[in-house]
């Protein structure tokens, strides 16, 4: 009987931690639609470290 517990408390553990990895996932994906919906909205924040780059290595002709 030891060993089916066992293996019933191994089933639900796997169970759990696909469940966590399924969560991980739709997490991941809903957050890349929110980027790139948020590419195709109007003008958006510029960022410090891009204004400084565009500053510091401008364009050759």
């Amino acid at each position: 009987m030891f060993e089916y517990e066992m293996h019933q408390m191994r089933a639900a553990e796997l169970a759990r931690v696909a469940d966590r990895e399924r969560q991980v996932d739709e997490a991941r994906k809903v957050r890349a639609a929110a980027r790139r919906s948020a590419r195709h909205e109007g003008e958006g924040r510029v960022s410090a470290r891009l204004r400084l780059r565009t500053i510091r290595f401008t364009r050759t002709a």
